[in-house]
């Protein structure tokens, strides 16, 4: 009797649909277009400067890398936007987690309506958000200028050189302590309620309740806030591009890191080292928001 041959299944390349391809083609596409292609032309532009005599660009290499690392100017708006993301947003998150805590607490009456009124700035344009506080600011005219008069003196001068920054946080400050409540507040409402039963059957007071369940439930809600912000405070520009109209004489046009690359592009047409100021703040931006990430990440675990 002749043995029965085993046929077994040939081992090879599994068969991939293209449907999946087909779904997410517009997606690569837009991607590509409107993320990658806009970096690696700015990259490009980096590796070249433009000659003031002779015109037309020569190839330099890491040469715009190297002139970004010795600007003055890029180091003085950089140390700006890092005081102000120590000092702000600190205090930002934690206006943001009281106003959360306070709204979940039960405690509160009309806590839908706080919410609401607390988010609502941040529904404001950002533009319109700086225009408005930029009249209350103005020294000849608005709050600012009411007050003086009512105390007849110049105490309140919210755009000056020493008061600016402050300024500045403020308005940030007014404009997102709604979005990260937002946030801190989703995140309260998935505690499972079985925690809170069992603090309380432990005795514990609402103090001990929110250091025990609530702050720890936030861990990962309070990272994702902290890194947005830091993006946020690197990418500062808006605020003080506008405010700039207000008091020349106090915003430079290398006020902030943004505000100095997009001057050299639009106002000097020095594009190659605007795209390098650009990309190195970029590039210092996602290595702290790198580290904030993977330091979170580990104190949760």
């Amino acid at each position: 009797m002749a043995d029965s041959v085993v046929l077994r299944p040939r081992r090879g390349r599994p068969h991939r649909d293209a449907k999946g391809w087909i779904f997410v083609g517009p997606f690569l596409a837009v991607f590509a277009l409107t993320f990658l292609a806009p970096i690696g032309y700015a990259i490009y532009l980096s590796l070249f400067r433009e000659q003031a005599f002779f015109g037309g660009t020569t190839f330099v290499g890491l040469g715009n890398y190297a002139d970004v690392l010795r600007d003055a100017k890029f180091w003085e708006s950089f140390g700006r936007v890092g005081l102000f993301l120590v000092v702000q947003v600190p205090v930002m998150l934690v206006l943001a987690l009281l106003a959360a805590l306070a709204i979940d607490s039960a405690r509160l009456h009309a806590a839908g309506f706080f919410r609401i009124v607390i988010f609502l700035p941040y529904a404001v344009p950002g533009v319109v958000a700086v225009l408005l506080w930029g009249y209350l600011y103005g020294t000849n005219f608005g709050l600012a200028a009411d007050l003086n008069d009512l105390l007849g003196s110049t105490v309140i001068q919210p755009l000056s050189r020493s008061w600016m920054l402050p300024s500045i946080a403020n308005i940030v400050t007014w404009e997102f302590v709604g979005y990260n409540m937002l946030i801190f507040y989703s995140a309260l409402r998935t505690v499972p309620e079985e925690l809170y039963e069992a603090a309380a059957i432990d005795g514990a007071s609402p103090v001990r309740t929110v250091l025990a369940v609530k702050l720890p439930a936030l861990r990962g809600a309070i990272v994702i806030a902290t890194i947005f912000s830091i993006i946020g405070s690197f990418q500062l520009f808006n605020e003080p591009n506008i405010l700039r109209t207000l008091a020349p004489n106090v915003i430079t046009t290398y006020f902030t890191p943004n505000m100095y690359a997009y001057n050299l592009s639009f106002a000097g047409q020095q594009f190659n080292y605007s795209a390098t100021v650009a990309l190195v703040m970029g590039v210092i931006t996602a290595v702290i928001a790198y580290v904030v990430q993977l330091r979170g990440s580990r104190e949760a675990l």
